[in-house]
C-alpha cells in the first residue's frame, strides 16, 4: 500500500502534504531528529529518530519502496529512494527521477565544491519559498500520489 514519507526537517510543506494524504487515506510519516509537534491525525505518525547526522533520512532509505511518495530536498536521500523504487518530490513540486538525480548529484558536489573554495568565504542563498512553489508541490504531490496508488 502506498505511504507517504516526509523529510521533515525544514520542510515547508508538512501540512499541506498531510491535506493530501488524508483526502487519499494514506499513511503518512513525518520524520525527523524532533522538535516538530505531533499530528492529531490518526493516519500521520511523527516519527523522532537519534540525533545524528543522516539519521532521519537513513529511517528513510530503510522502509521507502516501490508505490511510496518521499518529499525531501535531500538529494543522497531522493537518491537511494529512488533506487528503492520510491517517487521524489522536492518541496517545491520538482521531481526527482531516474535520469535526473545522477545530474542533481554533480551539480551538489560541484556547488559544496565551490563553495569550499571561496576565499573570501561568502555564502549564497537560496531563493526564497513562494506561493507559487506551494501549489506546485500541491499540484505535483497529488499527480504523485495518484501514480503510485494505480502502479504506474
Amino acid at each position: 500500500m502506498t505511504a507517504l514519507y516526509i523529510d521533515a526537517d525544514a520542510c515547508p510543506v508538512k501540512q499541506e502534504a498531510e491535506r493530501v494524504a488524508t483526502r487519499h487515506g494514506l499513511r503518512m510519516f513525518v520524520v525527523s531528529n524532533g522538535g516538530l509537534r505531533p499530528s492529531q491525525n490518526p493516519l500521520v505518525e511523527t516519527v523522532i529518530v537519534a540525533e545524528g547526522a543522516d539519521v532521519a533520512d537513513m529511517w528513510i532509505a530503510e522502509r521507502c519502496g516501490p508505490g511510496d511518495v518521499v518529499v525531501t530536498g535531500d538529494i543522497p536521500l531522493a537518491a537511494k529512494c529512488i533506487e528503492a523504487g520510491a517517487r521524489v518530490l522536492r518541496h517545491n513540486g520538482e521531481r526527482f527521477t531516474q535520469a535526473n538525480i545522477g545530474q542533481q548529484l554533480a551539480m551538489r558536489d560541484l556547488m559544496a565544491d565551490l563553495r569550499a573554495a571561496n576565499p573570501l568565504g561568502m555564502q549564497g542563498g537560496g531563493k526564497g519559498f513562494t506561493k507559487a512553489d506551494r501549489s506546485r508541490f500541491l499540484d505535483a504531490l497529488e499527480r504523485e500520489l495518484r501514480a503510485a496508488k494505480a502502479g504506474r
